[in-house]
């Protein structure tokens, strides 16, 4: 009985560790392998996208983008956020109200950095864009979409 109780026990443990729980990039139309989306980003678009990381503040040079245009993932060239939607949070990081359209993100409850958010995805590639949070204008949306720059380039109209 005892061995019995510790089996569905080491089961279970083992069932939340699996890679089943994590995103896989299956699930999203654009397939590569881990060595090309090395050969085709940068070692930081690498780091973001793909390593879910996190570029430094205020280090984006699409921060300041104010002419009007389209916001695209740097990986993939799927639309995400226009610029009449930008707006200045003072974070650090390019940040909007609302995407260019839902359809084009995945967004995943995101508890790993010890508080809740949700995480941003290109629903096209999975690359990973960035958190969404309820701090943003609450004359539109209230949530602030925190972005890596990085993560995207920029289209002017």
């Amino acid at each position: 009985m005892k061995k019995s109780i510790l089996l569905v026990f080491t089961l279970m443990a083992l069932g939340c560790n699996s890679n089943a729980q994590k995103t896989s990039s299956k699930q999203f139309p654009i397939q590569k392998t881990d060595m090309e989306w090395k050969a085709e980003l940068s070692s930081q678009e690498y780091k973001v996208l793909r390593g879910k990381g996190t570029e430094r503040a205020f280090t984006s040079e699409l921060l300041d983008v104010k002419e009007p245009g389209t916001f695209v993932c740097a990986a993939c060239g799927n639309e995400l956020y226009r610029t009449e939607h930008k707006f200045n949070s003072g974070t650090g990081w390019p940040s909007f109200d609302r995407a260019f359209d839902d359809s084009n993100l995945v967004y995943k409850p995101d508890n790993s950095y010890g508080y809740y958010a949700v995480e941003v995805l290109c629903a096209d590639c999975g690359g990973h864009l960035g958190h969404i949070f309820k701090d943003g204008p609450k004359e539109t949306t209230g949530k602030r979409h925190c972005i890596n720059g990085i993560a995207m380039d920029f289209v002017k109209d």
